[in-house]
């Protein structure tokens, strides 16, 4: 049995146009993608493919740390005092990011890079393990999402300035390829990037895209199900990447504020948004506010979010925020 979801509808679900579900997947950011669709009769499929990964690999030509040649490579590599014209995509990920920053007084921050080489998260081969006091201090002069000034589309690089985009940039990603599909004419589908995930529309037999909420292994409750339509599903956990030192656990989920792994006890953060790009910013934020922060900040600003506390004995608890609650359908 499942916890039903039904979020409230701004518009009615359109009509499929075809009579069959393709499935088309491929690869991204380290990562895969998968996309359920219901297309018109006729429509090449092999264009549509091509259509997705164009729009993923654009993301990646901006936007990835593990790529020399990208915009965001460019930027972190480049003079201080130095001003670079970003593409548009790039710049709204960025407005967002920082938006988000500043309503959670830095719990996100899209200038955390370099926190997280430092802990051997991001492309610099560094192995796991605990950096010294010293390392961690000198990686968080480094950060700071108000040294992030943006002029239009020009970015001001102050000066040692990482940026590290990956607590948003996959969300982004599924949001392109939705405005990707809606721009072929395609009004049904379920468009997946790494876990993150945003539906539109009805399936032929006017069923909604359902999806299982990601959750933690162990977690003993009756797990939820969600109808995305217009709607956007994104999870930060500490079981996706971690390691474990000295009898405690550390996750990849840095809090800029301490230089340190969220060590605040939530297990995952699951959020609910129109678009996926804020719900993956939203999940990284509220992980690392914590579990009396992290629902007090949800509860404050009309955000539908599930967490899932560990607790010392690392049993597993959860909590909604009042707007997840009335989603739930009885």
């Amino acid at each position: 049995m499942h916890r039903v979801l039904i979020p409230p509808l701004a518009a009615p679900p359109a009509l499929p146009r075809g009579d069959a579900v393709h499935c088309l997947e491929g690869r991204t950011m380290g990562t895969t993608w998968s996309v359920r669709l219901v297309a018109p009769a006729g429509m090449a499929l092999d264009g549509v493919e091509a259509g997705i990964q164009s729009a993923l690999d654009a993301v990646v030509a901006a936007m990835s740390g593990w790529e020399e040649g990208s915009d965001l490579s460019r930027f972190n590599r480049a003079p201080a005092g130095s001003w670079h014209v970003l593409p548009d995509g790039f710049c709204a990920v960025l407005r967002a990011g920082l938006d988000i920053a500043a309503q959670t007084d830095g719990a996100y921050d899209p200038t955390i890079g370099p926190l997280v080489d430092l802990w051997g998260f991001g492309p610099p081969a560094v192995p796991p393990g605990l950096p010294h006091g010293d390392a961690i201090a000198a990686a968080r002069a480094r950060v700071g999402w108000r040294r992030l000034c943006l002029d239009g589309r020009r970015a001001l690089q102050p000066g040692c300035l990482a940026l590290d985009l990956c607590g948003i940039a996959k969300g982004y990603g599924v949001d392109q390829v939705a405005e990707a599909l809606s721009g072929m004419g395609i009004a049904s589908f379920l468009v997946e990037v790494g876990g993150e995930l945003r539906g539109q529309g009805v399936k032929p037999d006017l069923s909604p895209w359902w999806v299982e909420i990601d959750r933690p292994p162990g977690l003993d409750a009756t797990p939820f199900r969600v109808a995305l339509h217009g709607l956007s599903v994104a999870t930060s956990g500490d079981y996706r990447r971690s390691f474990r030192h000295g009898g405690f656990r550390y996750a990849h989920t840095i809090d800029p504020r301490s230089g340190w792994p969220s060590g605040a006890g939530l297990a995952s953060v699951t959020v609910l948004e129109r678009d996926c790009m804020r719900a993956d910013a939203l999940a990284t934020a509220l992980t690392v506010l914590g579990p009396e922060a992290g629902p007090a900040h949800a509860a404050r600003h009309g955000i539908a979010a599930l967490f899932i506390r560990r607790d010392a004995a690392e049993a597993l608890h959860e909590m909604m925020s009042p707007a997840f609650a009335a989603m739930l359908d009885g």
